[in-house]
């Protein structure tokens, strides 16, 4: 299927999502939020991949959400269209952001792993993006910046309810308050990226290899690994303690394990069982 916004490949199990405007700088016009969590619910409910993979091209990941998004040149002012624009606006504008907010938890919610890999400005929108993905990995040329604040804005996409949990509070504040850019090997040592490399040729050979660790995993394994990264992350030990007992009573599979155990034994790959379609 063709995408405006996107262009996709799927290669021994790994789902490639290329964002694909770089005469644009990859902004976030309204196919974007259309597009994205299409692509990864289809990915995902019907099991075309173990490991999803985002990138992008041009000098820049992405410049972030385009703000044409919230202009309106069809209202003329004064007709009652006007008016009852005016009146709805704030309940327009909360499900807009809700919408917007859905595209990037789609990434959070769906059951294998996203790995962003990131070169050049990661702008605005593009900060929600990447913190909605299991890992991030960046280029020795790339840059962060919570760019909302800089035209007036407080980031509404995702931004500080995920950054927050990833990097320590008063840098989150910093980067809210002032807009500046964090350079790669800053969001490396804070914990934002995994890994800086020289360039986005490098950074996309390491990724995949990284990409095809994961895919030779059991997918069933994997899946509960990130159910429980996401629960932990928002409950207490305790909570967790008990989700993942209750988990593996249920969902743990010993012929998965044998599997496992042998192929790790005899250096071959594993052969797991595929997670199931999702009903519709």
């Amino acid at each position: 299927m063709a995408y405006q916004c996107f262009d996709v490949t799927i290669s021994d199990r790994i789902a490639h999502i290329v964002l694909n405007r770089p005469e644009k700088r990859n902004n976030m016009i309204r196919a974007f939020w259309e597009e994205l969590p299409r692509i990864i619910e289809d990915i995902d409910a019907n099991s075309r991949a173990r490991v999803i993979v985002i990138s992008s091209t041009g000098p820049h990941f992405t410049s972030g959400i385009d703000t044409g998004m919230f202009s309106d040149n069809s209202i003329t002012p004064g007709d009652d269209a006007a008016r009852t624009a005016r009146l709805q606006h704030g309940a327009r504008f909360y499900d807009s952001v809700q919408r917007m907010q859905r595209t990037f938890t789609a990434l959070e919610q769906c059951r294998i792993p996203v790995l962003a890999a990131i070169q050049g400005g990661c702008i605005g929108g593009g900060v929600d993006l990447i913190t909605a993905c299991d890992m991030r990995y960046a280029s020795e040329d790339a840059f962060i910046t919570v760019y909302e604040i800089n035209i007036g804005m407080t980031a509404d996409v995702g931004t500080f309810p995920r950054l927050v949990k990833l990097i320590p509070e008063g840098i989150v504040r910093e980067l809210a308050y002032t807009g500046r850019r964090m350079p790669a090997k800053e969001a490396q040592a804070c914990g934002l990226v995994n890994r800086v490399f020289a360039d986005q040729a490098s950074m996309l050979t390491e990724v995949m290899a990284i990409a095809r660790e994961i895919a030779a995993r059991a997918p069933l394994a994997v899946y509960g690994c990130k159910r429980m990264i996401n629960y932990a992350r928002d409950h207490s030990t305790a909570d967790g303690l008990d989700y993942i007992g209750i988990w593996n009573a249920s969902m743990l599979q010993g012929e998965e394990i044998q599997e496992a155990i042998s192929a790790n034994r005899d250096q071959r790959a594993g052969e797991f069982v595929e997670l199931p379609v999702m009903r519709k």
